[in-house]
Formats: C-alpha cells, structure tokens, sequence
C-alpha cells in the first residue's frame, strides 16, 4: 500500500516550498493544508511540537523540519536527490543549511528598522551570494545537470530576489553570471513553479509592505 502524504503549510513560508518541490520531484501525491499561523488550529499545534511549517504527516504520523522532511522523502523513495557518494552528500548538506543561513539574512533584510541596517544587511546578502558563486560549476543546477535537495532549498532564496528586484535595485546578483543562470533554470522547473500559489508574489509584496521596516518605506 502506497503512502498518504499530507503537506501542512503556510503561504508564504520558504521551507514549505522545499518540501513541496521535493514532494513534486519524486512525483508523489499529496494534499496541501494551509494553516493561519497567526491563528493556529489546536490540532496543528498537537502535531507540529514547535508551531512552525513545514509539517509533513506520513499516513497520519507527523515530521517536523523542512531539511528532516526533505531527506525523509529521499530516503524513502525511488530517484536520490542526494549523491550518492557520502562525501558529496555531506557537501550538500553543508550547503541547505548555507541556504537556511541565507533566508536568515534575508529576514534581517526585511526587518531592517532603518537605512543604515538595511544597507547592512544587503551587505550581509552580497557576501552570501558572492561564495555561493564561487561554489557553481556550469550548471544549470548547483552540482551541474541533476537537480538535487540544494536546488530545493535555494529556490524559495531567488523567490525573495525576484520581490527584492522590484523595489529597488539593491544589486544581489550583479557580477555573478552563474547564479544567473542557476536562477532562471529554477524558475523554469515545474516543481518550483507549483511549490507557491499565484497569488504568492502579491502576497509576499503585502508582507514586506506591512512590516513597517526600511524596506517598506521604500514600498510606499
């Protein structure tokens, strides 16, 4: 018997998207639950022990922890995301949590209360993307031409990058061509496109926007 996956989550939160462009690459089935974080149902709290999203519930068992479900998934199913020999798979595993330390910086970004820690922080971001070039091959994804559980984790980054972009030019990516072109290759994947609702651009646009940061003021 086949296993019952259900994805709980919130619109708008980057390790939700992970777990659901893993779920999509392994061709699995699964329903998608979106929940009101700042309203949470009792029995989300009874299953998700630190009230965050992602929660993966396998057959009515809960996993907790975008990297934990995303490895789960791969272990458990045909196709490895991962490679297999341990050395390079230690690699990747260094670099999801690069990609965790990234989405950090960006909410520093996006919460900075004023010019002078905004400007900061998109220093911070720049020194992030600026190794995270230095790391790329041909591509088109971070390891070269097969999609692994890296590109997962940086996909919903680039998301961000894509908003930020509109705003203002804050120049992430200037002088690095092989993000670029890691970026685009994303977004063409049907698994990324689908990890997000349509609506997710205007509703990431109305968060920054009502964060009453430095970023915001420049929304406005």
């Amino acid at each position: 018997m086949s296993n019952q996956y259900t994805l709980i989550s919130h619109k708008l939160c980057p390790y939700v998207q992970r777990a659901a462009i893993t779920l999509a690459e392994k061709g699995l089935d699964f329903e998608r639950i979106d929940i009101d974080l700042a309203n949470k149902p009792d029995w989300f709290l009874q299953v998700s022990p630190l009230g965050k999203t992602p929660v993966l519930l396998v057959n009515g068992q809960a996993i907790f922890e975008s990297a934990v479900i995303c490895e789960y998934l791969d272990e458990t199913t045909p196709s490895c995301l991962h490679p297999e020999a341990a050395l390079e798979r230690a690699q990747h595993r260094a670099w999801i949590e690069f990609s965790s330390a990234t989405l950090n910086s960006i909410g520093g970004f996006y919460n900075a209360a004023d010019a002078q820690i905004l400007d900061a922080k998109a220093a911070e971001l720049k020194a992030k993307f600026a190794q995270l070039e230095k790391q790329l091959g041909d591509g088109p994804y971070f390891s070269g031409k097969n999609f692994s559980l890296v590109d997962a984790a940086f996909a919903p980054v680039f998301r961000y990058v894509d908003v930020f972009e509109r705003i203002a030019d804050f120049g992430f990516l200037n002088c690095h061509p092989k993000i670029q072109v890691w970026r685009l290759s994303l977004q063409e994947r049907t698994s990324v496109q689908t990890a997000v609702s349509e609506d997710y651009p205007a509703l990431l646009s109305a968060f920054l926007r009502a964060r009453q940061s430095a970023l915001s003021a420049l929304m406005q």
